[in-house]
């Protein structure tokens, strides 16, 4: 694997992939990885957390000698194994796979290049059939091609080795898995550091392939869930936010600034105009017609849901007045906070 653009240049990469059964998803994963990304490895290491006879075997017959793979003698979850894995790399950048992903063209050139040019951003997360809802070009890019968020994502992250050690690594307390890549996420961001995804790279994710039973799934992201959202209560919000105009270039700095803050604690920005918007700030946030009706939709679809559940409808200039009423009637029976906002002011409590 050497003669790779990432060796050549002092950023070597090791693969991580936490293991727990699946063993036909596993090897097409392997596979895959050995067959597009070997001029940009170095190491593929496994980290087999307790998995049934077939796995195992799987494992230990694997032909390819770049590949290191490690036997837990108990399953610890996945940020345990990940963190072990992670601990064994001395590589410059780690790509973190789930088992259930498979790649179909070397990406790491361009997701270096975009960590190369950016020196606070510490993850990077190839797009792919994950993130098939967002309109990708429509969003703000940043220096190095990368869309940002504040949520991040962990089935595919190439990410700072000494970073993600630094920070401690997921935090075990999550278990097998869910939210404990969206806390460390949060963890970077207290910290100062950017993460992103890369419209130009791609990886398939099963999603949930890894998992197994789904009552099992749904009753431990409710648990995480929980747990996440009791470390970061403000990751609840979610905004309705109203305006005639279309274009960034016409919010004032102090409501930018706003918006971006809600992105940084977790939250969701839904942007209702006349017109959709060209250009979105964040994968966090969305845009809809200038609609009741719409609003009535987001609000009810998922107030189930206490990370998705609608907590504040913000209303900028220009509104006309009978929907502006109908929204504060709408706010004030769903108990939500309702303001104000000015173009040129900051934004103001509505009575």
């Amino acid at each position: 694997m050497s003669g790779s653009l990432e060796l050549s240049a002092g950023k070597s990469i090791d693969v991580v992939i936490p293991v727990y059964n699946a063993p036909n998803l596993t090897r097409r994963c392997i596979d895959s990885i050995v067959t597009c990304l070997s001029q940009s490895i170095r190491r593929i290491i496994i980290q087999d957390d307790a998995s049934d006879r077939e796995t195992r075997e799987m494992l230990d017959s694997l032909p390819y000698g770049c590949v290191d793979v490690y036997h837990a003698e108990k399953n610890q979850g996945f940020g345990l194994s990940v963190n072990e894995a992670v601990s064994r790399s001395d590589a410059c950048y780690v790509l973190i796979l789930n088992s259930d992903t498979e790649i179909s063209h070397d990406f790491l050139p361009l997701l270096c290049a975009t960590l190369a040019a950016d020196p606070r951003l510490a993850a990077i997360i190839p797009a792919g059939n994950s993130y098939a809802k967002y309109d990708l070009g429509r969003y703000v890019l940043q220096e190095g091609g990368y869309i940002p968020t504040y949520y991040l994502r962990g089935h595919a992250i190439l990410i700072r080795r000494d970073i993600f050690q630094e920070i401690g690594g997921f935090d075990p307390v999550f278990g097998r898995g869910y939210y404990e890549d969206i806390d460390l996420g949060r963890r970077l961001d207290l910290r100062g550091w950017r993460f992103g995804v890369h419209p130009g790279a791609c990886i398939y994710h099963k999603m949930k392939g890894s998992f197994g039973n789904e009552q099992a799934q749904k009753q431990l992201a409710q648990r995480n869930r929980a747990l996440y959202l009791s470390r970061y209560p403000k990751a609840r919000q979610n905004i309705l936010l109203f305006s005639t105009e279309w274009s960034l270039a016409d919010f004032s700095p102090s409501i930018l600034a706003a918006i971006e803050n809600v992105f940084r604690e977790g939250g969701y920005v839904h942007w209702f105009t006349p017109a959709i918007s060209p250009a979105l700030l964040s994968l966090q946030m969305y845009s809809q017609p200038l609609r009741l009706s719409a609003a009535i939709w987001i609000t009810l679809r998922n107030w189930w849901r206490a990370d998705r559940r609608i907590s504040a409808i913000w209303m900028m200039d220009g509104i006309p007045l009978l929907l502006r009423t109908l929204l504060i009637v709408w706010g004030r029976v769903f108990g939500l906070e309702i303001k104000e906002l000015s173009l040129k002011q900051v934004m103001t409590p509505s009575c």
